[in-house]
């Protein structure tokens, strides 16, 4: 799905660089392409249709998406109705974000390198207050009834509100369900990579029910596993830890909105938004890839948009669909590039394009 702005081009070149290494490693990729965003909107009215997702799901092992917003259209409307649909519908509970400074990038932290900065956020990814529901409420009373429909579950909110002054709400929902299985996720990770301790994100000092029952549900599922400590950080302590010592961090597990903040963050200390890739995962069924910049419709069609983190979310998609192997070399043929330092695009102070960076990657496979 190559999406809005400068997606078409970056997805163009994570797609040769996919082709390369599967044409090296002996395997095929068949790919079929939806053009659902902005201009399919504004010329039919039409988002992403049950129908379309239904034909994914029934003939797809994952998807590579690139990067969807448009100026022409209401904000939120493309992200709401493409992008958040699609995480829903396919039930793509964990956000994954590794946060890897690679050698030959400067790191905004003075005295950080990349042995200091290795650590993945595993993020929740369909509930907090991402479930979309909310309202707005004039003055005097009113009715108003606002549902969320999961496979794990459904609620229905009957509000009776009565106020002195115009209000906008938004309405936050955990689950049970749903918390223990990015919890378990990101303690299988931590057991993976022989990490000592995982570090559990919150707000439990304030928003105490909400991440209070998140802290109880960590605690549950931490009796799991004796050998890995837990430990509970705030978020706005946590954003300072990551600034003055990222090397303390290896595995970070977060609810939704705060793992759209600190992800953010993450790709300021790996180096820019230009190299930062996300997966939106289902371990038992399709997962979605995509970088986690927008759409930057003022570049669109200059041929000058930076494709690395692009490529490395496809290098994320290969290993989630069996291709370990050929991951590990697409991110260090990146790696090697960026020490060269030969072909550099705009945000990493060069002059090179986009097809040009993505060029460079194939050579070095």
């Amino acid at each position: 799905m190559p999406g809005d702005g400068i997606g078409p081009e970056i997805i163009a070149e994570g797609v040769k660089v996919i082709e390369a290494v599967a044409d090296k490693n002996n395997f095929k990729i068949d790919w079929v392409t939806y053009n659902n965003g902005a201009d399919k909107y504004l010329k039919t009215g039409e988002l992403i249709t049950e129908e379309t997702l239904k034909e994914i799901k029934q003939t797809c092992k994952a998807i590579y998406l690139g990067a969807l917003g448009d100026p022409r259209c209401k904000p939120g409307i493309l992200e709401k109705g493409i992008l958040l649909k699609t995480r829903f519908y396919f039930d793509q509970y964990v956000n994954l974000r590794p946060i890897k400074l690679l050698g030959g990038v400067d790191c905004p932290l003075k005295g950080k390198g990349p042995k200091d900065i290795n650590f993945t956020v595993i993020r929740e990814n369909t509930e907090d207050f991402y479930v979309g529901i909310g309202n707005r409420a004039k003055i005097g009373k009113s009715k108003q009834e606002l549902e969320v429909i999961r496979d794990l579950y459904k609620v229905k909110f009957n509000l009776d509100i009565e106020n002195t002054d115009e209000i906008a709400y938004q309405i936050g929902v955990m689950s049970k369900q749903g918390a223990q299985r990015v919890i378990k996720y990101g303690f299988e990770l931590a057991k993976k990579e022989k990490v000592e301790t995982a570090y559990f994100v919150d707000k439990a000092n304030v928003l105490s029910d909400i991440y209070g029952f998140w802290r109880e549900n960590v605690e549950i599922i931490a009796k799991q596993y004796p050998k890995i400590k837990h430990e509970f950080m705030f978020v706005d302590a946590i954003t300072m830890w990551f600034v003055k010592n990222p090397e303390w961090f290896k595995v970070v597990i977060t609810p939704n909105m705060f793992g759209d903040i600190i992800t953010d963050l993450g790709a300021m200390i790996q180096g820019g938004l230009g190299l930062a890739p996300g997966g939106n995962i289902n371990p038992e069924g399709i997962s979605m890839f995509e970088p986690i910049h927008g759409s930057a419709p003022k570049y669109k069609g200059m041929n000058i948009a930076d494709p690395l983190a692009t490529i490395w979310a496809g290098a994320m998609m290969l290993d989630e669909i069996g291709q370990p192997k050929s991951a590990e070399i697409i991110v260090k043929a990146i790696e090697s590039v960026l020490k060269e330092g030969k072909v550099r695009t705009k945000d990493l102070g060069g002059k090179n394009t986009t097809s040009e960076m993505g060029d460079a990657v194939v050579k070095k496979l």
